[in-house]
């Protein structure tokens, strides 16, 4: 009974919190990545050197990691992912100042070490599809007038909003109902979300490079956990049954 309830009670925690980080941000868009999927994580690792690194860093990643857990040698991380003088014992950091980002942006970029854990895979996944042109430039049905534009553009095209007007409680309102696009990129809608969620799979694998290591020895622990708690109920038993004569 003790067993019961204390199973009962963990899932409900967990099933709570599983609702409150749903609905923290919102409806999101499943991203679906696989931090065990190392073709995803090498392609992810690429795209984010290539798109994302010119403003943004990964203080907490050295470049030696990356071939330790990604597959890669020596050579390739140096020839693809660490360019200019870097050194494999190096951190990921941009080359951008921290005074120039706040200069030009209005805001620095901020390091994407921990964004994954911060803000879910699923917002990283459908913010970095989100993204729409305006007369003003560019926005973000996720996240409203984002400081950061739409980088990722010449892969994915340009998106435009289509809205509709409602009439609520008397006020008059303009929606963004969808997102259409007007002018394609150098990928297919298909492929597009495929290049986003290696990119989600590998900032994922960043924000807790353990992961990989954890999760696949979690199922021998549980296992561990069940044998130790069927062994101890025998022993239990074996121990109380004068008692209970």
């Amino acid at each position: 009974m003790i067993y019961r309830n204390l199973l009962c009670g963990l899932a409900l925690l967990l099933g709570s919190g599983l609702v409150m980080a749903a609905g923290k941000y919102g409806n999101l868009d499943q991203a679906g990545s696989n931090v065990f999927d190392r073709a995803s994580l090498q392609r992810g690792a690429a795209l984010f050197v290539n798109y994302c690194m010119g403003c943004h860093s990964m203080q907490f990643m050295r470049y030696q990691r990356l071939t330790d857990d990604l597959g890669l040698s020596e050579e390739e991380v140096l020839e693809f992912l660490a360019f200019g003088d870097q050194d494999l014992s190096n951190y990921m950091k941009s080359a951008m100042r921290y005074e120039d980002g706040e200069a030009w942006f209005g805001k620095a970029p901020p390091d994407l070490s921990l964004t994954a854990r911060s803000r879910s895979p699923d917002w990283i996944y459908t913010f970095l599809r989100s993204y729409y042109l305006t007369e003003d430039g560019w926005n973000n049905t996720v996240l409203e007038n984002p400081a950061m534009p739409h980088v990722l553009w010449d892969l994915q095209g340009v998106q435009r909003a289509i809205t509709e007007t409602r009439e609520v409680n008397g006020e008059v309102r303009t929606e963004i109902i969808s997102l259409e696009l007007d002018r394609a990129g150098a990928l297919s809608a298909a492929e597009f979300d495929g290049a986003v969620r290696d990119i989600v799979a590998f900032m994922e694998y960043v924000a807790e490079p353990a992961i990989l290591v954890r999760q696949r020895i979690g199922i021998w622990v549980m296992l561990f956990l069940a044998l130790f708690t069927f062994l101890s109920y025998l022993l239990y038993q074996e121990f109380w049954k004068d008692v209970k004569k």
